[in-house]
């Protein structure tokens, strides 16, 4: 697109130095298999320990005895893991895809294969919209990897699922089934990224049908979730006889009328998958201005790592969340191969990567082997507040693999 860059194009100057250009992502990844080995081997330990959800601050999806995936750590630091059936089941098996990919060892190849195949029998599982994150994250890593004829069934039964959640007359999926005394049909901004599982499923396939849903989604988040300035609301309500929406609200963010970060992040994303997919410009022209929203916010700290919440009240004595800064450096180096401002999209993402990787990864050998620290999951629900969270690092690593792609002159895709 053709808009000038005007204003938060000063950050590439402010606050950085070519600390960017010096990134090692061959010591990163092999800082991050290290971390990896650490987590591998606490995995067994907190399954035996068993945890129970009634402890200090209970992990959503930890209840139940079929654990498969780490998710985070608790209050007093002890490694929580979760059922298949949690939404953040399949990240973990994907950064050991990731793992693979970046060294070419088959020992992670062999990890990601075990860990993937825990989240199978979610390909049935139609009381969820986050088919894509838990079954694309590990299954579709594993088809662009291998190949494997079996991953491919499983991604196509799991987008005929999906689709069973479509509601023609809303246009969008359903998210939640829950809290059915608050929403109706609520469609939360998150679900964008399920939208990759759909047309992917399209290119295996052949059927339409797939893309078709993706994209009335996609139109109809973008009419109805966002204010004029390109930031979004986390939750929409639809009345499911008129399609038109009821409420617009949070339920992460500080408030109604507030930008969550990862919100954002999740919608700078999912526009500029939706734009590969499509090259419909539209989506180009929406990525591009939910980029500018986020890069130019005023309280955008220097080290582009966004507080949880644009909007929260104590600023700058909020939470950061890295996983909102992770998923946009990965968005932003999608974007900047479709952009005419993709030069500054480019930057930006390696100024990112850059402060994460310098700012806020653990040690080698400490937090039970994450990778990330200081992200937010829900603020209001003081769910996960300045931890490390899967999808941070799923987000972070393929960031890192995005780089390094770029830096060697390959395909993104």
């Amino acid at each position: 697109m053709n808009y000038k860059v005007v204003g938060y194009a000063i950050l590439l100057s402010v606050g950085f130095t070519a600390c960017s250009k010096k990134l090692n992502v061959s010591r990163v990844f092999a800082d991050a298999e290290k971390q990896t080995k650490v987590m591998l081997a606490e995995i067994p330990k907190a399954k035996l320990a068993r945890l129970s959800v009634s402890t200090t601050a209970a992990t959503p999806g930890s209840a139940g005895t079929d654990l498969v995936s780490p998710r985070t750590l608790d209050s007093i630091g002890r490694l929580r893991l979760v059922t298949s059936r949690d939404w953040t089941s399949g990240f973990f098996p994907g950064v050991l895809w990731f793992l693979n990919e970046g060294t070419g060892k088959n020992e992670w190849k062999t990890q990601a294969q075990s860990f993937t195949a825990n989240i199978e029998k979610e390909k049935t599982n139609g009381t969820t919209h986050d088919m894509g994150f838990k079954v694309y994250s590990s299954f579709g890593n594993g088809y662009r990897l291998t190949n494997d004829q079996h991953y491919k069934d499983v991604i196509i039964q799991s987008a005929k699922t999906l689709a069973t959640r479509f509601n023609p007359a809303v246009g969008t999926l359903r998210s939640w089934d829950h809290s059915r005394d608050k929403w109706g049909f609520p469609v939360i901004i998150d679900n964008m990224l399920n939208l990759e599982l759909l047309f992917a499923a399209t290119r295996l396939t052949g059927d339409s049908s797939f893309h078709k849903i993706a994209v009335s989604h996609a139109n109809t988040a973008m009419k109805n979730h966002f204010r004029d300035d390109y930031s979004s609301f986390h939750v929409v309500d639809y009345d499911t006889i008129t399609g038109k929406p009821i409420h617009k609200q949070t339920h992460q963010g500080y408030s109604h009328s507030s930008a969550w970060s990862r919100g954002q992040a999740w919608a700078l994303y999912g526009y500029t998958m939706c734009y590969r997919f499509t090259k419909d410009l539209a989506y180009l022209k929406q990525a591009e201005g939910i980029a500018k929203f986020i890069l130019s916010h005023p309280n955008l700290p220097k080290d582009l790592v966004p507080y949880w919440d644009f909007n929260a009240p104590n600023i700058p004595n909020e939470s950061r969340d890295a996983s909102a800064a992770a998923l946009n450096a990965s968005a932003l180096y999608e974007l900047s191969l479709y952009s005419n401002n993709g030069r500054y999209f480019k930057q930006t993402a390696d100024k990112i990567l850059a402060s994460l990787t310098k700012s806020y990864r653990s040690p080698i050998g400490e937090n039970k082997g994450w990778i990330l620290l200081h992200s937010t999951g829900s603020k209001p629900s003081n769910s996960e507040v300045d931890v490390p969270i899967n999808y941070a690092d799923y987000y972070y690593i393929e960031a890192l693999l995005r780089n390094k792609k770029l830096r060697e002159g390959k395909q993104l895709f």
